[in-house]
């Protein structure tokens, strides 16, 4: 196996790369900000979110948060969630919170999640998957006329079908009022209903792990974690192996 040879300096140059891809996102179109523009936006931004987050999660209304939507979590029209507008100087006062995507071309007026089975997207009553309906508004399918819309017959682990769920956009105060966590403030991009590790597991696996009268520990929530979140987690880990093994220069 081959090995790289990391030093100390090599190491914080990695660390602030992640910190900076955090809390930037993808802001610098892709071209890194230098030192005085990164400083300007930090200030900027830390203030601004700090302010106005938006918590985002996906759930009957008056029900459980069945899912909490973090900056990898993919919209209706593929693209995730820190590709959609997620940063506001003033929150509109409409409701519901409309977040538009941002990637050019593409058609998406509101960020919308949608269950998945595994690696893959839950399929409308067409049998298509939503890749083959439109991003706009009303979902029609582009593969067959008789489909009036996408809609999924899946049913949510927490017992309700998933025509019965809605994505919900809210600010602190707002979910503050529905006795639902808020976490810490933290100045980084797009981070949603995230507030915690445990935010990571669907809400009714939170809920028969607790209701069990077993400690949710971290095993626990490991194991019903989606792979994507597994990965991200598996990366992190071995970021902190190389910070403590780092008197050895080598991977």
């Amino acid at each position: 196996m081959e090995r790289i040879g990391l030093d100390q300096s090599a190491l914080k140059a990695v660390d602030d790369y992640w910190e900076y891809r955090r809390i930037v996102g993808d802001d610098d179109g892709e071209k890194l900000f230098t030192p005085g523009q990164y400083e300007e936006y930090r200030k900027k931004m830390f203030s601004q979110r700090l302010k106005n987050r938006l918590y985002v999660s996906y759930g009957v209304p008056g029900g459980i948060d069945c899912k909490l939507i973090g900056p990898e979590t993919q919209c209706f029209c593929a693209h995730r969630y820190k590709q959609h507008k997620t940063d506001w100087e003033v929150v509109p006062s409409e409701r519901p919170l409309a977040l538009p995507c941002r990637v050019k071309g593409c058609c998406c007026p509101a960020y919308e999640y949608v269950p998945r089975l595994g690696p893959n997207p839950v399929r409308c009553r067409c049998k298509h998957l939503p890749q083959h309906h439109s991003e706009a508004a009303g979902h029609l399918c582009k593969s067959c006329n008789s489909c009036s819309g996408f809609q999924s017959p899946y049913t949510c682990g927490c017992g309700q079908p998933s025509s019965e769920h809605q994505t919900l956009v809210e600010t602190r105060l707002e979910r503050e009022a529905r006795g639902q966590p808020v976490g810490r403030d933290v100045p980084y991009a797009a981070m949603g209903g995230l507030t915690g590790f445990s935010s990571l597991i669907d809400g009714y696996l939170a809920l028969e792990i607790s209701g069990s009268g077993k400690t949710i520990t971290a095993y626990n929530l490991f194991v019903f974690l989606p792979r994507e979140a597994k990965v991200e987690i598996h990366f992190y880990t071995c970021m902190v192996w190389c910070r403590s093994h780092s008197d050895t220069n080598t991977l």
